[in-house]
């Protein structure tokens, strides 16, 4: 898997400034000991989808998806793959063990957990295109919980759902922290394969305004 320094620079905050080369070797370092950490995990159901005054409500489950985000997010989808993905336990263990004895190589191995973490959901989601290809489908990009007003309140639901505890080890919190913390789930609609649907970038976020990592209104991955 290769692993772009400039993702893990992007996210650790860097914006072009110059990097001592003490900083690149660690940068360098992380980078290759992030690799040991990947046998990562994911799963994902498709569900048809019946869209009504309550919202989106994915067959055969109790998730009803609510906001205007992830209406237009499927607007064009009669059905939808559910998807969820996680780097495991002991990145997470490695991370607190180097925020105690070297603070900065745990902030840039989070930073590339991150970059990680999005590589494998980019992987995820061309296995979830080919089922969508078997239909004579095509997919919109995938959205997660907490892009625009999807409500990360949602997490527990969507895990309950796809039965992640069992199969990937993987839960949410009280306050739907997921458990392992580099982990993802995103919704990813099938649609006539005619639509082109593209990531409309940063500004949908409610966090764009503040935030460090987006760049020029592009998606951040967060």
């Amino acid at each position: 898997m290769h692993i772009d320094k400039e993702e893990v620079l992007r996210y650790l905050g860097y914006k072009n400034q110059k990097l001592e080369r003490s900083l690149e070797l660690l940068i360098d370092e992380c980078i290759e000991e992030i690799k040991k950490y990947i046998p990562y995990k994911y799963t994902f159901k498709i569900f048809d989808i019946e869209k009504n005054i309550e919202g989106i409500e994915l067959s055969n489950s109790n998730l009803i998806f609510k906001g205007n985000a992830i209406e237009k997010h499927l607007k064009d989808s009669q059905s939808c793959a559910v998807m969820a993905v996680t780097l495991g336990n002991i990145v997470d263990t490695k991370i607190r063990y180097y925020e105690k004895v070297n603070l900065t190589k745990a902030l840039i191995l989070d930073a590339c957990a991150t970059s990680v973490v999005e590589l494998i959901c980019d992987e995820v989601q061309e296995v979830i295109k080919k089922e969508a290809v078997k239909l004579g489908l095509g997919i919109t990009y995938r959205y997660s919980p907490g892009y625009g007003d999807f409500s990360i309140d949602i997490q527990s639901k969507i895990l309950e759902a796809l039965e992640a505890h069992k199969k990937i080890g993987l839960s949410a919190t009280e306050d739907s922290i997921l458990i392992p913390r580099k982990s993802v789930t995103a919704v990813i609609g099938f649609q006539n394969k005619n639509i082109i649907s593209e990531h409309p970038g940063c500004k949908i976020c409610s966090k764009y305004e503040n935030c460090e990592y987006k760049i020029g209104g592009n998606y951040c991955g967060n």
